[in-house]
């Protein structure tokens, strides 16, 4: 039973990365790259847990209990949940992947961006469905996992944007693609949290298809203007 539920956690991540992988339809990145960068995704997931934990604890919110008030939700999904999980993504993907020569469309950012909060949420998942059984992993299929992989669309958008923006405004268009994504992420985080307000919780699925719907639109403009499509040339 172990293994399954180690499979049934891994597959959506796994499952993802090579959609991904495979909508890079003009030049594919180096497969040793993209695997650095789902590891490193696996090795923050550490620190994020300890950052999360720790402010749980310092500000006594229990994600179980249903008396945490609207502010102490907003703070706790936009500032410490959001904020950390998604920073510690951006700091990859800029400290890493952002130098590398393989890095040469603007598509590659959301690539990159992808496989390393895939990594993140792997382990996360792995977590989760250890401690909560099959419902959980199917539940977290098709929510948590894929809404990790919006949060790095996004982010991974404007990462491309800047990496060939010649202004002098480049950092501040990669910054904007992290503040989206700690406001996807806490957005999300927080209407989960409110499981004593139904209608907030059920702001979800909206958000979710609102969050695909962005996800998509960028992946095919990054596509449309690739310097390695034909359509282009």
């Amino acid at each position: 039973m172990t293994l399954v539920y180690l499979f049934m956690a891994l597959a959506p991540a796994l499952a993802l990365a090579l959609y991904i992988y495979w909508k890079d339809k003009h030049e594919k990145e180096p497969v040793g790259v993209l695997v650095m960068c789902f590891i490193f995704g696996v090795l923050i997931c550490i620190p994020a847990g300890i950052w999360n934990s720790g402010a749980f604890e310092i500000f006594q919110f229990d994600l179980d209990a249903d008396d945490n008030g609207l502010l102490i939700s907003f703070f706790m999904a936009f500032f410490v949940v959001g904020l950390g999980e998604e920073l510690l993504k951006y700091l990859v993907v800029i400290l890493y992947a952002f130098r590398k020569p393989s890095f040469n469309e603007p598509f590659d950012g959301i690539v990159y961006a992808v496989m390393v909060s895939l990594g993140f949420a792997a382990l996360e998942n792995i977590f989760y469905v250890m401690e909560g059984g099959m419902g959980v992993a199917i539940m977290r299929m098709f929510t948590a996992v894929p809404m990790h992989a919006a949060f790095a669309v996004v982010m991974g958008y404007y990462v491309g944007l800047s990496k060939f923006y010649r202004g002098s405004r480049r950092t501040e268009k990669s910054v904007k693609g992290l503040l989206y994504a700690i406001f996807l992420h806490g957005s999300y985080d927080f209407v989960l949290f409110q499981d004593d307000i139904p209608f907030l919780t059920l702001l979800v699925f909206p958000m979710m298809l609102w969050a695909f719907f962005l996800c998509r639109k960028a992946i095919r403009k990054h596509l449309d203007v690739s310097p390695f499509n034909p359509l282009r040339r």
